[in-house]
């Protein structure tokens, strides 16, 4: 069987998870990078024994021997890669968020539509160990109808600086970046409904906050103290056409004890905790009951989901699709991050 020949473009920090991903995937083969920082290319080369380096993403899609290629760039440009990629007969698999506007995301869509190749929006969450055993309990109608969701995930001093921090490469802060992770993991387990109407707030007030000493956190290699034009927290309350909603919270940077996680969906004949760790909650015999499902991963495990995300990827590929993440989930979850962007304003 021929082998799904993948360039991943974009060699910054999370294209790691895509370059060991693929590695590790039999039924794919990493054919080449694509960085403008050709010394980055070549390093990365070198260490996964990659045969083709570009500097040009122009390259990339001109090349007849790539089959599929990963999107890893910021995120002002996924829109033009993914467009430029779908037109060149390249399968592909773009890291969150899809665009930076809706109009861009439908734009993808109407090239989507009139080609054959595959997109899928990394939409990591969803693969999680926990998330799938999830879903499955969901599908058989364990908790009956999912009509309110919670989700949850503050950093009490995170923004990464560089790109993360420059509204005009990232389209924002915590929401755009943590947000639209933990929004699309309890919408995808709602049974993805239409948005009706949202209600939302977004504060910055604290800035990147590099005066704090004595506590590491990430940052990216560009890291400036003095750059930040993000958020440093985002609520909202979103409202389905179904009569369900879904709160949510997220920060950078806020005064808390410690980072916090939550995700929790509600149903008619029971609930259940997805983080910090996956419990299910239902009564039987009039008797509350609090079950724990003993599985591996009871939360999130990030590199076991994204292997989980980019073996699905590649099979979606061999097989022509379905897409499990497709550019229609992609313009519904730019319309929440857009739409509370808006109301905020």
């Amino acid at each position: 069987m021929m082998k799904l020949r993948v360039v991943i473009i974009g060699l910054g920090t999370i294209s790691e998870m895509h370059a060991k991903s693929y590695h590790a995937n039999k039924q794919a083969e990493l054919y080449g990078v694509c960085d403008r920082n050709e010394e980055r290319a070549m390093t990365v080369a070198g260490q996964y024994g990659v045969e083709k380096i570009y500097t040009d993403a122009k390259e990339v899609f001109a090349d007849d021997q790539v089959d599929a290629i990963s999107i890893c760039t910021w995120n002002n440009s996924h829109a033009e890669l993914a467009i430029a990629a779908i037109k060149a007969g390249k399968h592909v698999l773009v890291e969150k968020p899809v665009a930076m506007t809706v109009e861009e995301a439908e734009k993808i869509k109407e090239v989507v539509d009139q080609n054959t190749a595959i997109l899928q929006v990394g939409y990591v969450r969803r693969f999680g160990e926990n998330a799938l055993v999830l879903k499955k309990f969901i599908d058989s109608d364990k908790l009956g109808d999912i009509y309110y969701a919670k989700a949850s995930l503050l950093r009490r001093i995170g923004n990464p600086g560089g790109w993360f921090a420059d509204k005009a490469r990232s389209g924002g802060g915590p929401l755009i970046d943590l947000g639209v992770h933990i929004i699309d993991a309890c919408w995808y387990l709602m049974g993805r409904p239409k948005v009706k109407s949202i209600t939302g707030h977004v504060y910055s007030l604290m800035g990147n906050r590099g005066n704090i000493e004595n506590l590491s956190f990430y940052k990216t290699a560009d890291y400036d103290a003095t750059t930040n034009s993000v958020e440093d927290l985002a609520n909202a309350l979103i409202t389905f056409e179904n009569g369900s909603s879904l709160m949510v919270d997220t920060s950078y940077s806020l005064h808390l004890k410690k980072d916090q996680i939550a995700l929790q969906v509600f149903g008619t004949k029971g609930g259940a905790e997805l983080e910090p760790h996956l419990t299910i909650v239902t009564e039987e015999n009039d008797t509350i009951l609090n079950i724990d499902p003993q599985i591996d991963q009871s939360t999130f495990d990030f590199d076991s989901a994204f292997q989980n995300q980019i073996d699905a990827f590649v099979q979606a590929c061999m097989t022509n699709g379905p897409s499990p993440a497709p550019i229609e989930d992609g313009i519904e979850l730019m319309k929440i991050i857009q739409g509370i962007y808006t109301a905020a304003r």
